[in-house]
């Protein structure tokens, strides 16, 4: 390697995230991994990461020390193929404990995300928070939980993200990869990355939106593509697996809201998330009674 090149990410969330600046402080190219895909099109989490790290890159720019996503909104307006994209950042604020931006992803002159970002610095060992009403969910051992592989028999594709992380669901909740349905929307296990990188608030973005649908359990559908992700990044969360849990509440008029918590080896929440999907109902099939 040339003397000053920079190095090569070591951990391949890290490679699949990488910018590449332009040199006007603003704007940044990206290459959509094909590994970061569920079927044939990047993961929406996978996406609203690469394009924070963009984010937290403008904001060093503009001498702001705010590298952590603490909230996030990102609309989804057309789904990118992998390969080469662009990454536009605007600064809204640079500020003492906050500063915010917007960004735009691009795929020639097509733009396909668009976010919003309050951006933060998280302390790496958090206080316990003041005060909190959530309840920590019960999920088996994650010895006792099952990996959901990449490919599966019966399955309309292929979900490549699920090579690059390890996810491990409660068995209760896989009645679907065998056909069977549960009446409940709702998925729990234990996730981290399959090549043990540290999660990171970035890496928490993608897991907040790396879970099948939780409306697997309900009806037999293929994609639930999402339309909107509002995510909170509320800790660094500790080493170690983290517990995860995925629920949708309505099924309403071909949208589907679901509501992803993940919490950490100290029983602390450390992300939560609230999407709206689009989702199609067989035609014929009745709601789960």
């Amino acid at each position: 390697m040339p003397p000053g090149a920079p190095s090569r990410p070591s951990f391949e969330f890290d490679a699949a995230t990488h910018v590449r600046p332009r040199g006007d402080g603003v704007s940044f190219d990206l290459d959509i991994d094909e590994g970061w895909t569920v079927g044939l099109k990047p993961n929406g989490g996978y996406l609203l990461a690469a394009i924070a790290r963009a984010v937290g890159d403008a904001l060093g720019v503009a001498d702001s020390p705010h590298r952590d996503p603490l909230a996030a909104t990102a609309h989804f307006l057309w789904a990118p193929d992998p390969g080469p994209a662009a990454v536009m950042v605007e600064v809204l604020r640079v500020g003492h404990g906050a500063s915010q931006a917007r960004a735009s992803l691009l795929q020639g002159d097509r733009a396909c995300v668009e976010a919003a970002f309050t951006m933060g610095l998280l302390p790496a060992e958090p206080p316990p928070p003041w005060w909190s009403d959530r309840e920590l969910f019960t999920v088996p051992p994650r010895s006792e939980c099952i990996r959901l592989p990449a490919a599966r028999e019966g399955a309309p594709f292929e979900v490549p993200i699920m090579a690059r992380t390890d996810l491990r669901l409660d068995p209760a909740s896989l009645g679907f990869t065998r056909g069977e349905l549960s009446g409940r929307a709702d998925l729990r296990g234990w996730v981290s990355f399959a090549d043990d990188r540290p999660v990171d608030p970035l890496a928490l973005l993608f897991f907040l939106d790396a879970l099948p649908p939780a409306t697997f359990g309900l009806a037999f559908t293929g994609w639930v593509p999402t339309l909107s992700l509002t995510a909170y990044v509320r800790a660094c969360p500790a080493p170690g697996p983290l517990r995860i849990r995925q629920t949708a509440h309505s099924i309403d008029d071909h949208r589907v809201d679901e509501v992803c918590e993940i919490w950490d080896s100290t029983d602390r929440l450390v992300g939560q998330a609230t999407q709206l999907a689009a989702i199609r109902i067989p035609e014929g099939a009745d709601p789960p009674t």
